[in-house]
């Protein structure tokens, strides 16, 4: 059954952007162009639809940036958050929900609360833990603080989550790790830890991805996990940055992203809602959760997210409908990186250009099933072929009907008999507006189909290329 057609919210997520630097090419192409065009899809059909993204302020990225910038944290968050956000405007990405951490006090007392009350749950427990620490700085070793190989595809990764393979290491499992804050060499030590055990959720986690729309090399991933069996996850450390919680230590990111998500989707549907309980309850008129993401945090939001959300009370049905995931978008053949300032910048390419041919060339150009490659020349061809097409109505309209620079050829939104097809338009159109629903998005498909029968002057065609231009 389509969400749709239960009547109930649909959910979609872009996971928040970390203010360590401003958002690249790269990332537009991936989560965010893409969800928002899901999201005006699924409204132009009808369908009640809550958009949700943020920063993701407490990422320890945050202070080694400013570290090695030599400013305060908060300033970075301040300055490059605002970055973020005049970019995903000006390329007209809007949010129903938009978390900032950072500052947002009652966002704090609700996430610690609800650690709180996993806790007297028997949800969350205290075990003994290896924990990774530099030999010389003393620095707890995690996530941007440890730099090593992926025990499971040897790429090079921080601690948490291997962008090549997707898979889950802490500091202890990386191969030669070292210290990124001072290059010191690594020392365990043991100690007890808040730890959601995840292995305990294994049968509940294994009936929500079996209703579940996972890609392939996700569901490869999930299938090592099982086989490997679900690791134990730290709830915090003892370290420098974040949600200070009990016993003076800091709420991991990834975790407090989880109580985030329950906490605000919860808010947003029942703005009454103050206890688990009482979110995990408005969380009930939820149809699906989909996630749009790269494939380096689906771990998280494919185990570690919906065992939260399960745990807490959410139905299964809501704690995840699909993960439409993307691969690396490469600028000259190298994978985009704001660290190596190898990267076009997203205000940088929508400086003199028109938000709506960069999104419809980011949504041509998306890199899924595969990656693929940015280059300026490809975009120039692209926007000189096709911005008639974008400027121009349909054969047969109304001049009057004109839409501005920018805008879709038919000046009007589409309604859900565009999206379905109707007798005027052709194959093409229905596979179109096929392609733009979660289950199964392909806005390079989209794009493809729709340009071509706009070109020819295909109202439907037309109509539905305004969703992806935005």
């Amino acid at each position: 059954m389509r969400d749709d057609e239960t009547g109930g919210l649909t959910v979609l997520v872009s996971p928040p952007p970390t203010p360590n630097g401003p958002l690249h090419v790269g990332h537009l192409s991936g989560p965010y162009v893409a969800a928002d065009v899901a999201a005006r899809a699924a409204r132009a059909r009808g369908e009640r639809v809550l958009t949700v993204c943020g920063t993701d302020d407490h990422q320890n990225y945050v202070p080694a940036k400013a570290r090695a910038l030599g400013l305060d944290p908060d300033k970075v968050i301040a300055d490059y958050g605002t970055r973020i956000a005049e970019v995903l405007k000006a390329i007209r990405v809007d949010h129903d929900v938009f978390t900032s951490p950072r500052g947002d006090h009652e966002y704090r007392r609700a996430v610690t609360g609800l650690l709180d009350e996993l806790v007297e749950a028997g949800v969350v427990v205290t075990r003994e833990h290896t924990l990774t620490v530099c030999g010389d700085c003393r620095a707890t070793l995690h996530h941007a603080y440890v730099s090593g190989g992926c025990p499971g595809c040897g790429a090079s990764m921080g601690g948490g989550t291997c962008e090549g393979c997707g898979g889950y290491a802490s500091a202890a499992d990386l191969v030669d790790p070292v210290c990124t804050v001072c290059g010191g060499p690594p020392v365990t030590v043991t100690g007890r830890r808040l730890t959601l055990p995840l292995e305990e959720h294994r049968e509940r986690l294994t009936g929500i991805w079996s209703r579940a729309v996972i890609p392939a090399r996700c569901r490869a991933l999930l299938g090592r996990l099982l086989d490997e069996g679900l690791p134990d996850i730290p709830v915090c450390y003892p370290s420098d940055w974040g949600i200070e919680v009990r016993g003076g230590q800091r709420l991991d990111v990834w975790f407090e992203m989880g109580l985030a998500y329950l906490y605000a989707v919860g808010r947003a549907i029942d703005p009454r809602a103050r206890t688990m309980a009482e979110y995990a309850a408005a969380w009930r008129s939820v149809s699906g959760l989909w996630v749009f993401l790269g494939l380096d945090n689906a771990f998280y939001y494919a185990v570690l997210f919906p065992a939260i959300l399960s745990a807490a009370g959410v139905p299964d049905r809501a704690a995840l409908g699909g993960l439409v995931t993307n691969e690396f978008y490469r600028l000259d053949g190298l994978k985009f990186s704001t660290s190596r300032n190898h990267a076009i910048w997203g205000h940088e390419l929508l400086d003199g250009a028109d938000p709506g041919l960069v999104r419809l060339f980011l949504s041509w150009d998306r890199p899924a099933p595969h990656a693929s490659n940015f280059t300026s020349a490809a975009f120039e061809a692209f926007a000189a072929r096709w911005r008639p097409v974008t400027e121009s109505p349909p054969t047969g309209a109304h001049p009057s009907e004109a839409p501005p620079t920018g805008a879709h050829p038919s000046g009007s939104p589409p309604t859900g008999a565009d999206l379905a097809g109707s007798p005027h338009s052709g194959a093409e159109v229905v596979r179109a507006g096929q392609a733009l629903r979660p289950e199964h998005f392909d806005s390079a498909l989209a794009v493809r189909c729709l340009l071509p029968a706009a070109e020819r002057g295909d109202r439907g065609a037309g109509r539905l290329l305004g969703l992806i231009t935005g």
